[in-house]
């Protein structure tokens, strides 16, 4: 029998940095899935969930080229709870399917899984470890305002659409506040690194 890899789930709200720390620990050897990624790959031209997607919505989310057209299905969706329920029950069996076959074959100590949405999935408890990168939502709206060039309406209708910062932290095992530097980023990774691959070496 296959043991099944150590899996820590790495999950921040937007702007939070999970990018930086899903790097620092790719300098560490550790394999990183990352469901933005991998969400992108399960509605290239060909795959049945884009298929499912403009069944479900119409052929304008497709754009002239055959790709989706992520901005008119966002429009479509992003203020109607029952359209974004049924593009969530298309994407999500075809996102976990990827993300099973992508892990069964990634390796690694152990692995980082990506998922922005975790805490607002309900399955945070699937996972050997959560760990949530943290900061204040005023600090996460200046990050959004000078990164995407959004407007301060816009920056905050989009934290608004996630999960709380206090939701995220009820489903954590493990915390990185970011507010630091860089240094100091790279530092907490490091030791949670080695703690990672001691739960790793010792699980049953």
């Amino acid at each position: 029998m296959v043991q099944r890899p150590f899996v820590v789930a790495l999950t921040g709200g937007i702007a939070s940095g999970k990018s930086a720390v899903s790097a620092a620990f790719a300098l560490h050897g550790v394999p990183i899935l990352d469901a933005d990624v991998i969400s992108r790959q399960v509605v290239e031209p060909g795959q049945p969930a884009l298929a499912a997607v403009v069944g479900a919505f119409g052929h304008e989310v497709l754009g002239p080229d055959g790709h989706l057209d992520r901005t008119a299905l966002r429009a479509l969706v992003f203020a109607n709870p029952e359209a974004r329920r049924q593009l969530e029950g298309i994407l999500h069996p075809a996102i976990r399917q990827a993300f099973t076959a992508a892990s069964a074959i990634a390796g690694g100590p152990y692995q980082i899984h990506a998922i922005p949405l975790l805490a607002e999935s309900g399955r945070a408890g699937e996972y050997d470890r959560v760990l949530v990168v943290d900061c204040p939502r005023e600090t996460q709206l200046q990050r959004l305002l000078a990164r995407d060039q959004e407007t301060p309406e816009r920056a905050a209708a989009i934290l608004a659409a996630q999960a709380t910062r206090e939701q995220r932290l009820a489903v954590a095992t493990d915390v990185i506040v970011n507010t630091g530097t860089l240094d100091d980023l790279t530092t907490k990774v490091a030791e949670l690194h080695a703690q990672y691959l001691e739960a790793a070496a010792s699980q049953p």
